[in-house]
């Protein structure tokens, strides 16, 4: 029967009793695997991926139209 452990179990039955050395060394191993599994999801996004996005929203609004109308509600109390 094979028994789950959680990581806060796995930290205080196992790796809490090793040396400061031994800890350092699991978390490279772990930060190198990690780093060798990355996929493009993980990867860094880039600003100028978003170019166009929403762009359909504003596609039947007049720019100036909409900045005096914003321009407008500056001037009614609140």
């Amino acid at each position: 029967m094979t028994t789950s452990l959680s990581a806060d179990q796995i930290y205080e039955q196992q790796i809490k009793a090793l040396s400061r050395t031994a800890q350092l060394r699991l978390l490279a191993r772990i930060a190198d695997g990690l780093a060798a599994t990355s996929n493009e999801a993980d990867a860094e996004l880039n600003l100028l991926d978003l170019e166009g996005v929403g762009a359909a929203l504003w596609q039947d609004e007049d720019a100036q139209h909409y900045v005096d109308a914003e321009r407008d509600t500056w001037d009614r109390p609140s």
